[in-house]
C-alpha cells in the first residue's frame, strides 16, 4: 500500500512528475514514471486513480491519460487525443468517463481497449464569448453518474449510464467543483463563488448537500467572500467532510448544523493546495506547494488532525 503524489509542474513547462510514498517505512521516491519508461509524464499531472493495479493518470494540457503498473511503474497503455481531461471515474472494466475543463463534452473510454467509444453533451448554462462548457468530478449512485459543471458554470448534471443520455440539472451556485458520498447516500459539493470580476459573477462560497435521486439541494452552509473553498473530500466511512478554505483545512461531521469555527488541525502551515485521505485507515494527506517553483511538501495526518 501506497500514495501516489502528482505533482502538476508548470503549465506549458511539461515538467509534470509522479511520487510514491511508502506509509510503512515513511521513505518517498521521485520521478517514478520517468525512471520506470525513460520519458516525461507531460504537462500539468491533473489527478490520479488507481483500479485493479493499474494507476490512471491524467495529464491535462498534454490531452493524455496514461496507464501504469502500481507496482512497477510501467506504462501499460494510455489514452490521447482527450480534450483538457481533468478527472477519470470507472463504470466498470469497460467502461469509463473522462471529464474536461474546455468542453460541454463527457468524453466515454473503454479502459480495456485505451480508446474513445463515446461522448455526452452537457449543456451549457451560461453564455459569454468563448465560453466551451466544462466538467469536473464524478460520482456514481445506482444506474446514474453525477457530474460538477465548474469552469463559469453552476449545475450538477445527472446522466443515466445505461444510455448516456442527461436526465436532470440542479443549479446550486456558480462553479460546483468537488464532488462526493456521503453514507447516507447524498451528494456534497462546494461551489467556489468564482472570483472578483468573472463575467459570470462573484459570490461567496457554499457547501451544499443534495438528495440525489430528487435533485434537490437539502442544506446549504454559506460562507463569506473572500473565503475560498476548495479540495471537499470524504473518509472512507463516509461521515466526515473535509476542505480547504484559504488553504487551512477543515472538518465537518455530516450531521452538523453549523460550520466549524476553527480548524481541526495542529499545523503551523499557513497555506495548503490539496488534502487527500487515506479511504482504509483515514489518515489525512495535505500538500504544500511552497512556491510553486521549488519541490513541495506532503504532510500526512491522523484522522484528529495531529500531524505524524
Amino acid at each position: 500500500r501506497g500514495l501516489f503524489i502528482c505533482n502538476e509542474g508548470n503549465f506549458q513547462y511539461g515538467n509534470a512528475t509522479l511520487s510514491y510514498y511508502d506509509p510503512q517505512t515513511k521513505s518517498v521516491e521521485n520521478e517514478v514514471f520517468y525512471r520506470a519508461n525513460a520519458m516525461k509524464l507531460g504537462d500539468v499531472a491533473q489527478s490520479m486513480v488507481g483500479r485493479d493495479g493499474v494507476g490512471w493518470i491524467v495529464v491535462n494540457n498534454s490531452h493524455v491519460i496514461f496507464a501504469i503498473d502500481v507496482t512497477t511503474f510501467k506504462e501499460v497503455g494510455r489514452i490521447t487525443n482527450l480534450t483538457s481531461p481533468r478527472y477519470i471515474h470507472f463504470l466498470s472494466d469497460e467502461k469509463a468517463y473522462v471529464s474536461s475543463m474546455y468542453s460541454d463534452q463527457l468524453t466515454i473510454i473503454n479502459p480495456k481497449t485505451y480508446s474513445i467509444i463515446g461522448s455526452v453533451t452537457v449543456p451549457k448554462n451560461t453564455a459569454i464569448s468563448g465560453h466551451t462548457g466544462s466538467t469536473e468530478e464524478m460520482v456514481v449512485i445506482g444506474n446514474h453518474l453525477y457530474v460538477t459543471c465548474w469552469s463559469y458554470e453552476k449545475t450538477i448534471v445527472k446522466i443515466d449510464t445505461s444510455t448516456d443520455k442527461v436526465v436532470a440539472t440542479l443549479e446550486v451556485g456558480l462553479q460546483p467543483a468537488s464532488l462526493v458520498k456521503d453514507r447516507n447516500g447524498k451528494l456534497w459539493t462546494i461551489c467556489d463563488g468564482g472570483y472578483e470580476g468573472s463575467p459570470v459573477g462573484y459570490e461567496a462560497p457554499v457547501p451544499c448537500r443534495i438528495d440525489p435521486e430528487k435533485m434537490t439541494v437539502e442544506a446549504r452552509y454559506p460562507f463569506s467572500k473572500g473565503d475560498y473553498l476548495s479540495k471537499l473530500r470524504i473518509n472512507g466511512t463516509g461521515d466526515q467532510l473535509y476542505w480547504l478554505n484559504n488553504g487551512v483545512p477543515y472538518r465537518m461531521n455530516i450531521s452538523d448544523t453549523e460550520l466549524p469555527a476553527t480548524t481541526a488541525f495542529d499545523t503551523k502551515e499557513s497555506y495548503f493546495y490539496a488534502l487527500t485521505i487515506d479511504p482504509e485507515n483515514n489518515d489525512i494527506y495535505l500538500a504544500d506547494a511552497i512556491d510553486y517553483q521549488q519541490p513541495g511538501i506532503v504532510y500526512r495526518y491522523s484522522a484528529t488532525g495531529k500531524c505524524l
